[in-house]
């Protein structure tokens, strides 16, 4: 007998909310968003309706497919989905719109390792060939690689084959690289950015992109979300752990999750939700553990969490791994330096430049490749602490490569400016400086003299008053440590500027035998520089009632 899903799936809200259950702001938010959702049903501000019987079916359906891994494989049991799963599940299936057709076209689910998301997706996916009421469906189980992309889809060939009752009921069928629906003209197939071709001209009913973290770029995001335009109903299905890229489409998508849930952005038609723990919370606390992982004692083993906690605790090497595939955190590259939920707790998108005009101003300019990404970032004293803002200039010719395809979304946002060709136009950073001279009480520009000296000498004749400030270990480490200590202590605000995030979140800190420390980072297209430039403005402001150093030289200019 099939079980109340939707009675389940208010229960599981219900115990969310009130504590019972432990979960972390992002699920609670999940969980309100729909408690208020069905009380303002079907009125003029939310014209969506909730249908008990298309929640429950789905879940029904998933119920009635076979494990086909593991323990439970070789049982011969049937999936059995969680209440946090049939919360889920009902949510993005129940609701419909004016006009029949379900509401949510997206759905996004991030959560830790180890919590059936294959199965269930793999459940999805068959729901969406067979059971969805479309014609001609055309479902993808999409992946950066075919393999990954095939894990999800093998896994559904798999139900399809042991299952001669499914089969029968829906005329489905498997074959090397497909399942399909002859009937209605339907196919479920894998599609990776590897195996080529033009993927331009799919119809897209469902799109399964699976550990959507490992994407580096947003090229099968793109063709999946542009293939569901001609659909009435189409379903975005992304599920995915926590990684390290923040400048991905992963972490774009996620962020845009949080704003919708916290009511800063209105989407009806995206869904999301994220499993992981909150920023206070002490991952090494078994606690947190169970938080984080809503399948707890049931696809999660309590012990063998507890091992791999252990040893994180121990070996550093092992830290970051257990934060992001166990507890869902997005964490820095590994031996990152900077303490990412403290950086972002600095962040304040109410801050603007108009609050200070007329006040003091520190500038640091970073100008180390023309070919790549130029940075100049402000720093000003505020009430007991420091606030910065940044400005990044990239050609355009790099900003279409490829490997860049974030700049693309930073421009569109007016986050970065674009110079026209393959090299940096110095000339815009030449107009904001004078800006910026008419705004503000510039202290100092900071520059490295590596590609710098032409724009330095310029910019001196015309009165701005330019240091040079050369990129050593003995230079970069006081006001890198000093930097790092303001963010803990959240003595430093930002804009929440997400280029300067992703910077902070490339940089690694290289440590001499002195216990200095120098900002590098691991990949060439890691970029540092906004974050190099706040360190040199830095260094200059915290410097200045001091004598002149060895190695800061400012009277190099005149000898040009």
């Amino acid at each position: 007998m099939a079980r109340d899903y939707v009675s389940i799936a208010l229960e599981y809200a219900n115990a969310v909310l009130n504590g019972d259950i432990p979960a972390c702001k992002w699920v609670r938010l999940a969980c309100q968003r729909q408690l208020n959702d069905l009380a303002r049903e079907g009125t003029d501000s939310f014209p969506y309706w909730w249908e008990p019987q298309l929640a429950n079916r789905v879940c029904q359906f998933i119920e009635l497919l076979p494990h086909v891994k593991g323990e439970w494989a070789r049982h011969r049991k049937r999936l059995e989905l969680s209440p946090w799963q049939i919360f889920r599940l009902t949510t993005v299936f129940g609701w419909i719109n004016e006009e029949g057709y379900r509401r949510f076209k997206t759905a996004y689910n991030e959560m830790p390792r180890k919590q059936g998301k294959s199965s269930e997706t793999s459940g999805v996916g068959l729901y969406l060939l067979t059971a969805d009421g479309e014609p001609g469906a055309e479902v993808y189980s999409a992946a950066t690689n075919r393999e990954q992309a095939q894990i999800t889809w093998k896994d559904a060939k798999q139900m399809v084959q042991r299952t001669p009752a499914f089969q029968a009921r829906f005329g489905v069928a498997a074959s090397s690289n497909s399942i399909f629906v002859e009937s209605a003209n339907s196919v479920f197939r894998p599609l990776s950015r590897d195996q080529g071709g033009n993927h331009d001209g799919l119809n897209v009913h469902g799109g399964l992109i699976d550990e959507l973290h490992a994407h580096k770029t947003r090229e099968i995001f793109d063709v999946i979300e542009t293939g569901t335009g001609a659909r009435k109903q189409p379903l975005l299905w992304l599920i995915t752990t926590a990684g390290f890229n923040r400048a991905g489409i992963c972490y774009e998508q996620r962020a845009y999750v949080t704003k919708i849930l916290e009511g800063v952005v209105e989407d009806e038609s995206y869904f999301g939700i994220i499993y992981t723990i909150d920023d206070d919370d002490d991952w090494t606390e078994p606690s947190s553990w169970e938080k984080a992982n809503p399948n707890w004692g049931v696809s999660v083993n309590p012990e063998d969490i507890e091992r791999k906690a252990r040893k994180a605790m121990t070996m550093a090497a092992a830290t970051n791994n257990f934060l992001t595939k166990h507890l869902n955190v997005w964490v820095n590259a590994d031996t990152a330096w900077m303490d990412l939920q403290a950086w972002e707790k600095c962040g304040d998108p109410a801050l603007t430049l108009d609050k200070f005009e007329g006040r003091k101003c520190w500038i640091g300019l970073d100008l180390a490749s023309k070919i790549d990404v130029a940075a100049l970032v402000l720093l000003f004293e505020d009430d007991d602490g420091w606030a910065t803002f940044g400005r990044y200039y990239i050609p355009e010719e790099a900003a279409e490569e490829g490997r860049n395809q974030h700049y693309a979304g930073w421009d569109r946002q007016g986050l970065i400016t674009l110079t026209p060709g393959c090299v940096t136009d110095f000339a815009f950073i030449e107009q904001d400086l004078r800006e910026f001279a008419s705004r503000f009480d510039i202290q100092d520009v900071a520059f490295d003299p590596w590609q710098a000296t032409y724009l330095a000498t310029r910019m001196q004749e015309e009165g701005m008053p330019m240091v040079e400030y050369r990129q050593t270990v003995a230079n970069m480490s006081e006001p890198m440590k000093t930097l790092e200590a303001l963010t803990l202590d959240q003595k430093l605000r930002h804009n929440g500027d997400p280029v300067l995030t992703w910077m902070m979140s490339n940089v690694v800190a290289h440590l001499d035998a002195k216990d200095n420390i120098y900002p590098r980072k691991e990949f060439p297209e890691n970029k540092i520089d906004g974050v190099v430039a706040l360190i040199m403005a830095l260094g200059r402001a915290i410097r200045q009632q001091e004598p002149e150093s060895q190695y800061v030289d400012t009277s190099f200019l005149g000898l040009l």
